[in-house]
């Protein structure tokens, strides 16, 4: 595992198992960095439950993803969330 996944992975393990808002916000901002969709979308939806300090450009960045998504395919992203936060 590169460096970079590795601190992802050590970052995921804060923000699903911790509950730390501000590593699920680090992952938010990895996956804005990396042009990410899906998993950015999964990402916001923690920060969001985590209350993180999400800034304008959080927001801006999924509403621009989720506006070319149907409908199902929202739905199914946020059970993915869920399922990552109810683990």
């Amino acid at each position: 595992m590169n460096a970079s996944r590795d601190t992802a992975a050590r970052l995921s393990e804060r923000a699903c198992k911790g509950h730390d808002a501000h590593a699920a916000l680090a992952l938010l901002d990895r996956s804005i960095a990396l042009k990410h969709r899906r998993i950015a979308l999964i990402r916001y939806l923690h920060a969001q439950y985590l209350d993180a300090p999400l800034e304008a450009h959080h927001h801006e960045y999924v509403k621009g993803i989720a506006a070319k998504l149907s409908v199902d395919a929202l739905m199914r992203i946020a059970a993915a969330a869920r399922a990552r936060y109810d683990a």
